[in-house]
């Protein structure tokens, strides 16, 4: 006999940490699987320096905001392992770790099996919460690279003194590419970057941080429904930025000015040669027109609200390439180590109902999908910017637990009506 459960989440990090803590709250059985342990991604797939590109006052899981005294700091990688760890112990979620799904699937109208290494199970409802990063992206033309070129994915790169000696080419410029860059530039290293289209944010601007004022503005609240872009924002690269060393803008150009060497797209390796395109001048010159973008969208509030800010000296580049670059003999630039800066795929094939589109997105309206019980957390856009981050997952998780509780039915929704009111109350 399989152990049934009402609901099964799929996924311990903060996504399925932020739904258990809902569905506790609404008296709705649940069990929590996670295949390693609570915060793995961020243990294991996050570099020694890496830190949150948005203040702390965003952390925001729910009934757990950031608890210390620093909001307007940025965590790093350990203390954010440190924060769900803490959310973890102060509801204590029912939770099995070292527990792989393998397969999810129809029971023909009475919920869902959920087979895994441990067994058997079933379930009434199912939270997929394991995110949007699962299968690093490493293009096959690596495997023209020599053998002796180490190659890591951003995934698994953790600090310089883990390199071998020599240059490194970085392949990639959104939020991983330009961070990882800097890290090594900031080791000593000699650093190529090929830049890719990603844009960039300015990290302050006329006294505030950038998200703060994007906060105010109601840039976090907006359902990816009234978004210009609708759906295809999901799929946008992230703006870069840092909040290392209490916060700062990466320009590129600056970096270039320090002796970075930056280079357009790769597009070929041939031999030992690495063929780039010729859009360097192209991609920064976009990156710098998305943040003067930004800022004149923040011109425009403070002006039509009559805030009393500060006024910041007109950008200007430091730097221009001087000539079109093509390419490099990556032997004779004595490049010994390549990392892959360029993303991740979706991996939900072990989920087998009809609910994915042609590059296997899940079709869903709000993380509700058009299966029956079948639920998506945490991936990014699933509703807001905030989604896939500390600062909008707990409206994620709480609408769903709605919609997990109108299924179980109305006792449940009782129990929902008395929380939102003690919510409102408090």
């Amino acid at each position: 006999m399989a152990m049934h459960y009402g609901v099964i989440v799929i996924g311990g990090g903060q996504a399925g940490l932020s739904i258990s803590y809902c569905l506790n709250r609404l008296g709705i059985d649940h069990m929590v699987f996670e295949q390693h342990q609570i915060a793995h991604s961020w243990r294991t797939k996050r570099w020694d320096s890496f830190c949150l590109v948005t203040p702390n006052w965003q952390c925001q899981l729910p009934g757990f905001p950031y608890p210390d005294n620093d909001p307007e700091g940025f965590m790093p990688r350990d203390a954010i392992v440190e924060y769900i760890e803490r959310y973890a112990s102060h509801f204590n979620p029912p939770i099995k770790t070292g527990v792989k799904v393998e397969q999810v699937k129809s029971r023909e109208g009475l919920g869902f099996e959920v087979i895994t290494d441990q067994g058997r199970f079933t379930a009434d409802q199912v939270v997929v919460a394991t995110g949007g990063y699962h299968t690093p992206k490493i293009p096959r033309l690596a495997e023209r690279l020599a053998t002796d070129v180490v190659q890591l994915h951003s995934a698994e790169y953790r600090n310089p003194e883990s390199l071998p000696e020599g240059a490194v080419l970085v392949v990639g410029t959104g939020q991983s590419g330009c961070q990882i860059a800097e890290d090594l530039h900031l080791a000593g290293r000699k650093v190529h970057l090929c830049v890719g289209g990603a844009p960039r944010s300015p990290r302050r601007y006329r006294g505030k941080d950038v998200v703060e004022w994007l906060d105010q503005m109601g840039y976090y609240d907006l359902a990816i429904d009234d978004h210009p872009q609708k759906e295809t924002v999901r799929h946008k690269t992230n703006h870069y930025v840092t909040g290392r060393g209490g916060g700062r803008e990466i320009d590129l150009r600056h970096f270039a000015v320090q002796g970075m060497g930056l280079h357009g797209r790769l597009t070929d390796i041939q031999g030992t040669q690495l063929t780039f395109s010729a859009d360097l001048k192209k991609n920064l010159d976009k990156a710098d027109a998305v943040a003067e973008s930004i800022k004149r969208t923040i011109d425009t509030y403070i002006e039509k609200n009559n805030i009393d800010a500060p006024l910041d000296p007109p950008y200007r580049p430091m730097w221009e390439p001087e000539a079109v670059d093509t390419g490099i003999d990556y032997r004779k630039a004595n490049i010994t180590s390549v990392i892959w800066c360029i993303g991740y795929g979706l991996d939900f094939s072990w989920v087998e109902l009809p609910v994915f589109d042609g590059q296997g997105y899940p079709g869903h309206r709000r993380g509700v999908t058009t299966a029956p019980g079948l639920y998506f957390l945490g991936l990014p856009w699933l509703y807001t910017w905030g989604s896939a981050r500390f600062s909008g997952i707990a409206r994620d998780a709480e609408y769903l637990a709605e919609q997990v509780a109108a299924r179980a039915g109305g006792s449940h929704l009782r129990a929902l009506q008395t929380v939102n009111e003690v919510a409102i109350g408090s």
